[in-house]
């Protein structure tokens, strides 16, 4: 899943990769960069989907369970908008200690 989009170059952290779909702004296009889809890449090539939008409340719940070809989609508050590389990078390092229990978590029901 998620195969075609773009990885973001230099938005990776401990192997972990951030993909692009959708609401990213500034530098990439002209949406304002508040809400969109993304996709994360794990160390092992297996992917979940983001829903994610800019608030300042903490969110991390899930909107799709995980399954046999994907660790679920899940709907994450970030701090900055999507506009350029580095908030990308911030945003991402946010929500990575929660993705990697979520892939960990994933792994292990799927790995005997």
């Amino acid at each position: 899943m998620y195969h075609g989009f773009p990885t973001l170059d230099g938005v990776e952290a401990d192997g972990f990769k951030l993909g692009m779909i959708s609401g990213f702004g500034g530098e990439w296009s002209d949406d304002d960069g508040m809400e969109g889809d993304a996709f994360v890449v794990a160390p092992d090539d297996s992917r979940c989907g983001l829903v994610w939008e800019v608030s300042k409340e903490p969110v991390f719940q899930e909107i799709l369970a995980p399954e046999a070809t994907r660790w679920g989609v899940w709907g994450v508050a970030i701090p900055l908008p999507m506009t350029n590389q580095e908030n990308a990078r911030k945003n991402f390092e946010a929500i990575l200690p929660e993705l990697k229990a979520k892939w960990s978590a994933w792994r292990g029901q799927i790995l005997p």
